[in-house]
C-alpha cells in the first residue's frame, strides 16, 4: 500500500471517529451539562481531517506541476 492510499484510509477512519465523537457530544448534551473533555473531543479528529483532506486536495495539483517540471 503506497503513501496516498494510507492517507486516504486514515482519512476515512478519522471521519468515522469524528462522527462518533459528534454523536456522543449530542447525546451527552441531551443528558445534561457534558464535561469539557466530551465537548472538545471532536476537535482532534477534526484537525487531523483538515490536514489529511488538504493533502488529498493538493495531490492532483502537485502531480500536474511535477509533470510539467519533468517536461511531460
Amino acid at each position: 500500500m503506497n503513501w496516498n492510499n494510507w492517507i486516504r484510509q486514515i482519512h476515512r477512519w478519522l471521519s468515522i471517529a469524528f462522527t462518533v465523537t459528534v454523536i456522543a457530544n449530542f447525546v451527552a448534551m441531551g443528558l445534561g451539562e457534558p464535561p469539557a473533555w466530551v465537548v472538545y473531543s471532536p476537535l482532534l479528529p477534526l484537525f487531523l481531517l483538515l490536514f489529511s483532506g488538504l493533502y488529498m486536495f493538493a495531490l492532483p495539483y502537485l502531480s500536474r506541476s511535477s509533470e510539467r517540471a519533468a517536461g511531460g
